[in-house]
């Protein structure tokens, strides 16, 4: 999307099924899961970009010595930083110790992330400022090996005021705390009733790992949850795993075979570091968890029952990396879902109008869309072979029409990492890309350019309007791949204000033109009565808003804001329908962004606070 935004995390958790020195017998190297995580973390960099942590527990560490271990990173390399300080330290200690420098048995039990279990995570924050305490994973308990949890997710969860409260704790502490405790608390709480049951007649503490319910723990404490989640963790009860809300909004995908369990948030990672097909990677069930113990038994069990599934759509749009095979597919069909519109408003002149396409994620809906064209350019060349005779002249001018391609802009990623603050963007935001002089006729074309998604419009009016209007084209027409983004998400993208969303603000500027800013009123009173606990059931008030404008009006509105005075051009924008999007991604079908239509209860108070927080002047995320 044109539009900055922060939005998922990314999760990557490995779990050696073997002893540690069968790696080194077979593939050369004790750091095997290292340089696997490693690689996991790389081909998911595009979820984080402001940190990374990585965390292990040993299974068979020596009494007293250090089994738990964790690096986490704020800084720009995160990724790199933190595995050249762990493969820095373990040559030390090899050079160190010449003689043991061979031995997998003293390295396994003696160098730190030389361990069975890992955990790595990277973040885009969706709570409190870039500090590394906020970077993941989590931990509790980290001097006891019974009790010992590291934890990392990507999630959001609604709820989390009501969690705090139950908590003993101060509730002014990242979500991720919140959550590591609930889990912690029910882990105690098995391991009691297992000492209570058990321990009594055991002749070893080993006896008590191995009669710790702790799936029954797990399901305890993601019962309490609201949002979206996927949770990975590793424990000093030998548990490795992994877990997914029930309505499946989050992704989870996990591979495991008689070597290694593998758990990332995206499906070609595990493909591309495992070098394994598609078939060979399982999707997560909503509300499952994959996990396994300290035998190296994997299972998959379901915590919760799975609800109406409501799979994030802006994984399909955006989010993911597009080399999965689904993902793929689906972002062509967005782009060809959107060529009918888009013919009507070029009045079908392909003759002078040119293609393009920004920012680069929507370069596989533009192929899509392309496709489209070319394929109503087939038909239209074969009907009029067939209705009329042509001259020579005539045909050859007509075998040779087809769509005009430009590659209009060029990204400037050197201005990228500094456009992370809004105070800061709208001055850097009208630099990030150049144009392509020449590469349209002046006066005469219309220029076409698709976007996978528009969201605050912002480097819309300050940048890509008016720099294609330097091109001086006759019409500007910005495609979207995605509909109309109305409202704000709260289960792990970072949109939770209602003003960031040129949608919302085109909204507000239909009802005061037509007179009806006293609806704001009466929705900003449901909102209120809905959040004090008294209404009966709960419903999205803002809905009512937006019923009293059509989708055409809005859109319009949506283009008179990105115009800016200045801008020569006609400039009109064209959105993806909601009943297009489910056609091209029918497995994906959370929309709540778009409809309004939340799965949890939880979505529901979060839109109707941030419409309070809106009316109140509040520039705050509505969940935190």
């Amino acid at each position: 999307m044109s539009d900055f935004i922060g939005h998922e995390c990314g999760v990557a958790l490995i779990r050696l099924l073997r002893p540690l020195p069968f790696y080194k017998e077979k593939y050369g190297t004790l750091l095997y899961g290292l340089d696997k995580l490693y690689l996991l973390m790389e081909k998911q960099h595009n979820r984080g970009q402001d940190g990374a942590g990585i965390g292990s527990i040993k299974l068979h560490a020596v009494p007293g010595s250090r089994f738990m271990s964790r690096y986490r990173s704020n800084s720009p390399t995160a990724i790199a930083d933190i595995f050249q300080k762990i493969y820095r330290r373990v040559r030390q200690v090899a050079d160190a110790s010449p003689p043991l420098a061979d031995d997998a048995d003293w390295l396994a039990k003696n160098v730190s992330f030389i361990a069975e279990q890992l955990l790595g995570h990277l973040r885009y924050g969706t709570y409190g400022r870039n500090e590394i305490d906020s970077c993941h994973p989590f931990l509790q308990n980290p001097n006891s090996a019974l009790r010992a949890l590291l934890m990392a997710g990507n999630f959001n969860l609604t709820n989390i005021r009501a969690l705090c409260q139950q908590s003993s704790s101060a509730a002014d502490r990242p979500d991720t705390a919140v959550v590591v405790e609930c889990v912690a608390s029910e882990l105690d709480r098995a391991i009691e009733l297992a000492r209570q049951h058990v321990y009594p007649h055991a002749q070893s503490i080993s006896a008590l790992y191995e009669h710790v319910d702790f799936v029954a723990a797990l399901r305890r404490a993601v019962a309490r949850f609201d949002g979206g989640y996927v949770l990975a963790g590793l424990t000093g009860l030998g548990y490795t795993f992994a877990c997914r809300d029930p309505w499946g909004i989050r992704p989870a995908f996990y591979l495991y075979n008689d070597e290694v369990l593998a758990v990332a948030s995206e499906r070609p990672a595990l493909q591309t570091v495992f070098n394994v097909g598609a078939e060979h990677v399982q999707e997560l069930p909503p509300g499952a968890v994959v996990l396994a113990d300290r035998a190296g038994k994997v299972s998959v069990e379901q915590l919760l029952a799975p609800r109406q599934r409501r799979a994030c759509s802006f994984e399909r749009i955006y989010f993911s990396r597009g080399s999965d095979v689904q993902i793929y597919q689906e972002r062509k069909r967005l782009g060809r879902f959107l060529v009918p519109t888009v013919l009507k408003a070029i009045d079908f002149d392909l003759e002078n109008t040119v293609f393009s396409f920004i920012p680069n994620t929507s370069e596989v809906a533009f192929y899509g869309l392309l496709e489209g064209i070319e394929e109503h350019l087939q038909a239209y060349k074969y009907r009029r072979i067939r209705s009329e005779p042509l001259s020579d002249a005539e045909l050859k001018k007509l075998l040779a029409l087809k769509p005009r391609i430009e590659k209009i802009a060029i990204k400037d990623v050197k201005l990228r990492t500094f456009i992370t603050q809004d105070a800061s963007r709208n001055e850097l935001v009208q630099h990030v890309y150049d144009v392509t002089y020449g590469s349209i006729r002046a006066g005469e074309d219309t220029l076409v350019v698709l976007d996978d998604s528009i969201v605050r419009g912002t480097t819309l009016k300050q940048s890509i309007v008016r720099m294609l209007d330097r091109l001086g084209p006759r019409k500007i027409i910005i495609v979207s791949s995605a509909p109309q983004i109305r409202y704000p998400d709260c289960y792990g993208i970072d949109m939770s204000k209602m003003n960031d969303f040129i949608a919302f603000r085109a909204l507000i500027s239909l009802l005061r033109k037509k007179g009806l800013e006293n609806k704001l009123d009466e929705v900003y009173e449901q909102c209120k009565q809905q959040l004090s606990g008294t209404a009966h059931a709960p419903y999205n008030a803002v809905k009512m808003l937006y019923d009293l404008v059509s989708d055409d009006e809005l859109t319009e509105e949506i283009a008179r804001l990105i115009r800016d005075n200045d801008v020569q051009a006609e400039v009109q924008v064209i959105f993806q329908s909601i009943e297009n999007l489910h056609r091209a991604c029918p497995d994906h079908r959370g929309d709540w962004y778009f409809s309004g239509d939340y799965p949890t209860p939880g979505g529901i108070e979060v839109v109707n606070r941030a419409f309070v927080n809106y009316m109140e002047g509040k520039d705050v995320r509505a969940y935190t």
